[in-house]
């Protein structure tokens, strides 16, 4: 059976932000419609669907429609591992990165207000087994020690040693502060060498432009 033919995939849209097979990423959920879709979830699969909108400026969403803004076709599948539901309504919740999914068709806004689309998560069937496969990443991590360096960031370079390789790398691509369409060229990536490859020369490159300030809210990567 398709993978296609499943349940939708309920959606968190949210731009410069990236989850990766293997990579966990903590949200703070506070607008409404996306309090019903974490409400949602938790009674159901417990997956969310991350999608960065196609269009904006960067950290903003000054796009044609704010409420439904085109969206990138490539997106990542996150289950909820850990929630708390807040004295104020928001809920808390982490998303461990499952696998990538691409955009079939955009089905009709959920009663709560959020978006949800169909998705073929079968291409990307090997996500999983993709964190597993050994690759060399010594000179990325020496590379994105000097970009952290010359940018003020912390990075602990023994807990992604201590990774496995493919999943350190994912850990940097989610972690580190790149625009929206770098983030989601890097999501594309169709394995874990050229998405490392791609990674090393995205650090390089502004490394040899001599860095720029880091992002707002910048942390390090989220690990276990």
């Amino acid at each position: 059976m398709s993978e296609t033919t499943r349940d939708p995939v309920r959606l968190f849209p949210l731009r410069g932000t990236l989850l990766l097979p293997g990579t966990f990423l903590p949200l703070n959920v506070f607008e409404a419609r996306y309090r019903a879709l974490v409400a949602d979830v938790m009674q159901d699969d417990r997956r969310i669907g991350m999608i960065q909108p196609s269009e904006g400026d960067e950290g903003s969403l000054d796009v044609s429609d704010p409420i439904q803004p085109p969206l990138y076709d490539i997106g990542c599948v996150g289950e909820v591992t850990e929630c708390e539901l807040q004295a104020d309504g928001r809920y808390w919740i982490v998303l461990k990165g499952i696998s990538r999914f691409r955009v079939v068709e955009e089905l009709a806004l959920d009663a709560g207000g959020y978006r949800r689309v169909a998705v073929d998560e079968d291409r990307y069937e090997g996500d999983r087994a993709e964190l597993e496969v050994d690759i060399e990443v010594g000179r990325l991590l020496a590379t994105a020690a000097r970009y952290c360096t010359v940018r003020g960031l912390e990075l602990d370079i023994d807990l992604l040693a201590a990774l496995p390789p493919a999943q350190a790398v994912n850990a940097l691509c989610a972690a580190l502060p790149f625009d929206a369409s770098h983030k989601q060229d890097l999501l594309e990536s169709p394995a874990p060498d050229s998405r490392r490859d791609l990674l090393e020369g995205l650090l390089e490159m502004q490394l040899n432009a001599g860095g720029r300030e880091p992002s707002p809210g910048w942390s390090p990567p989220v690990v276990n």
